[in-house]
Order: C-alpha cells, then structure tokens, then sequence
C-alpha cells in the first residue's frame, strides 16, 4: 500500500532531473551556437570589407557550390563522431565512388543506376568498417586506415592512375541548376542535412547512436544492440561519402583516384569545430555544417584576397585549434558535460 507514496517523489525527481538536462543541453548549445556563428560573422565581416565580390549572390553560392562535398562527408562523419567512433576511409571512398561513377557512365549505363550501384560499393565499405571494428574488435583508427589503403588503391587500379572523363557529359546532372539558380548538389546537402537532423534528434536509431557515444558498454547493459548500430553508422558514413565521390566527378565530369583524398582531414576538422566530442556522445548536424560553412567561407575569401592555396592548410589549423580553445572556455565556465 504505500509503494504509490514512495514512488512518487523519484518519479518527481526524475522528472526534475531530466527538466534540469535539457535546460543545461539548451544552455551548452546556445553557447556554442553563439560563440560558433560570432566567429563566422567575423570572418564574413573582414572579408567583406576586404573584397567587393565576398557577399555576391555568384559567390554565395560558389562557397556553397564548394562545401557541398565536403558538407556531405562531414555528415557522416559527425555520425560516425558522435556513436564514438572515427571513419578515416572517406578519404579512399570519396574518390572510389568518383572512379565508378565515371566508369559506369562510360559503360553507356543509365545515370541512375550508377548512382545506384556506386552507392552500393560505398554501402559495402561502411560494411567492411562496421564488421571490422564489431566483430574483429579492431580500433577504428586502424581499421578505417587499412580501408582508406585499399579504397584509395581500388580507385587508382580502376583508372590506371589516370582522370577518366565523361564520354557522356549530360551525366552530371548534380551539377546542373535547377531551383533558384542553386545546383542539384548543393539542394540535396540541404535534404540529407534535414533528414540527418530529424533522425539524429527524433528517432530511436538517433538516440541510441548518442548513448552509445556517450557510454557503450552502459547501452550494451541497457539492451542496445550496439554492434548492429555501430555497423550502421559506418555503413551510412560510407554511403553519404560515395554520394560525394558522384558529386566531384559531376561537376568535374570526369573521376580520379585523387578527388577528396583530403576528405578526412577536413571533415573531422568540421566535425570538431562544430563542437563535437572526439570521444562520442556530442555533436550535431547544425554545429557541423557550421563548420564546414567557416571552413569553406575561408577558403573562398582567402582565395578571393589572391592567398596561395598552401595558406589555407595553414588557415584551416588555426581555426581548429581556435575551436579547441572555445572548448575549453566552455569548460571552464562549467557548460561543459
């Protein structure tokens, strides 16, 4: 008889706490969105003042021309981040899926089934990426390396080590505008930006893709099926980077082996300095297109201010360690998990 009255207070306090969570959450993503989105204003403020054509509606959408690539791979890679794992092979996948695409369409196969088929070859690398570090227990470090060797040597094996071109330039239908003005890649970031979104925040599969980040051994006691969600987020890392590897040799009309061999580096660079925990369990699609807005935005205006290209590496270290340093801000004022 009196297990209703005992209950009732830990029920009240369990939603007391939760209520305390999400006010906290709010709080660490106000200010990183703040802190995130003030450096970016910066930055387009300086170069604006420094060149005429930096606020252009051509170079809008240059810049977003320019980061759809790598806006896409860093999506998957802010998943993979997230479940507390690293996915160096899109650096090798990207670039595959520009040699297949390629080839197929020189093959006379319609357009979209090679799309198809070469997100089927990225659906088998995130597989392999899955399986070895679920049930071979290889630390993805080292097993997203041995498949960024073997994807990068599969693309220069397909092409000889050359840039295959387009026999049939109506292929690169991404590249073509349709909407405002704006490119097909650049409409479909916006879509899988969106659908990442929603089932990141508001599905099971999002959910348990942060509590696995977060404490995996912990998910694996509460029922999770970890090795199975695990597996999905490389397999969906893996798919979302040949759909990049379609996109580069759309606008290029032609493949190589060294199309977004960079992927990697800068992808997990966007990830970080959207807010992203290396460690897992923190992170989000918004912080991350944030990053790759900052990333490409200074690359374009330094290219506009006529900077050598070798500069924006430069630039681009500079800038994550800045974000670094905001983390550490954040944790010393007590906004930090």
């Amino acid at each position: 008889m009196n297990k209703p009255s005992t209950m009732e207070p830990t029920s009240h306090e369990g939603a007391s706490r939760v209520r305390r969570m999400s006010r906290d959450a709010l709080t660490r993503l106000a200010i990183q969105a703040f802190g995130l989105t003030s450096f970016y204003l910066l930055i387009c403020v300086f170069f604006a003042l420094r060149s005429e054509q930096f606020l252009t509606f051509s170079n809008v959408v240059i810049i977003l021309s320019n980061i759809s690539v790598i806006g896409i791979v860093a999506i998957g890679q802010a998943i993979v981040i997230i479940s507390g794992g690293f996915d160096l092979s899109v650096s090798g996948t990207v670039p595959l899926g520009a040699v297949i695409f390629a080839t197929l369409i020189n093959t006379e196969i319609a357009t979209p089934l090679a799309m198809v088929i070469t997100l089927l070859v990225g659906l088998l690398v995130g597989l392999c990426n899955g399986l070895l570090v679920t049930r071979a227990g290889i630390n993805p470090l080292i097993a997203t390396l041995g498949t960024l060797s073997i994807t990068g040597g599969l693309a220069l094996t397909v092409t000889g080590g050359l840039t295959r071109g387009f026999e049939y330039p109506e292929a690169g239908i991404l590249a073509e505008s349709s909407i405002a003005g704006l490119p097909n890649h650049i409409l479909a970031l916006f879509v899988i930006s969106l659908i990442s979104y929603l089932v990141l925040n508001y599905t099971v599969f999002g959910r348990s893709v942060y509590a696995i980040g977060g404490n995996r051994e912990a998910s694996r006691l509460a029922g999770l099926r970890t090795d199975l969600i695990t597996t999905a987020v490389y397999m969906i890392c893996a798919t979302l980077s040949s759909f990049a590897g379609i996109i580069v040799a759309s606008q290029l009309l032609a493949g190589s082996a060294t199309l977004g061999s960079n992927s990697a580096l800068t992808s997990i660079a966007a990830v970080v300095l959207g807010g992203a925990s290396l460690s897992g369990g923190k992170g989000g699609i918004f912080g991350t297109l944030t990053g790759v807005l900052v990333l490409g935005t200074l690359a374009n205006g330094l290219a506009l201010l006529a900077v050598p290209a070798f500069y924006q590496q430069i630039a681009t270290g500079v800038v994550l360690l800045l974000a670094v340093g905001f983390g550490r801000m954040r944790a010393l004022f007590g906004v930090e998990d």
